[in-house]
């Protein structure tokens, strides 16, 4: 075997073992989200039939079956766009800081879940939301430095936390 030949075999393998690494990091990205959302869901799921039926709720209230679709596709982009960042490499400019603002806006939406479902608040839910909400426009912000992509596809989320909000407020409005 030629110097080329082997230069060649030694540039596949390392691209194959480099392909399995990303496959590796896209599905541990999707599974730490969606992970999150069902640590939320656990705090989420008790209070919907009893607690969270018994508020009063504004008009543009969607209904409940909604939300689980919604938020696993908004998890699943989450977990794409920190892929997207991750692959970049930590040694990447910006990768570092953006992965871990990326980890602070997950812990606050589980937080929100544990706020406003487990601890029953209404008001917990509007101050935990705003932080949750500048987290996520920080974790785009970083995001969009290191790869467009990465923060075009928290967009739906920021659109999704800020309908969330409103609903939240409406409902502290309704139920004082």
């Amino acid at each position: 075997m030629s110097d080329k030949q082997a230069t060649l075999d030694e540039q596949v393998r390392g691209a194959g073992r480099a392909r399995w690494l990303d496959v590796a990091k896209l599905v541990g990205s999707i599974v730490v989200c969606e992970a999150a959302g069902g640590v939320g869901s656990i705090f989420t799921a008790p209070a919907i039939a009893t607690w969270y039926a018994a508020l009063d709720k504004p008009g543009f209230t969607p209904p409940n079956w909604l939300f689980a679709p919604a938020w696993t596709t908004l998890f699943l982009l989450m977990g794409i766009a920190a892929f997207l960042v991750w692959r970049r490499g930590l040694r990447h400019p910006g990768v570092r800081l953006a992965l871990v603002i990326f980890g602070v806006q997950l812990v606050l939406n589980v937080l929100w879940s544990v706020v406003f479902f487990g601890l029953k608040s209404p008001l917990g839910g509007v101050v935990e939301i705003c932080f949750l909400w500048v987290a996520i426009v920080l974790t785009i912000v970083a995001f969009w430095r290191v790869s467009v992509a990465a923060g075009v596809l928290l967009l739906p989320y920021m659109v999704w936390v800020s309908f969330a909000a409103a609903l939240n407020v409406s409902v502290f409005i309704l139920n004082p």
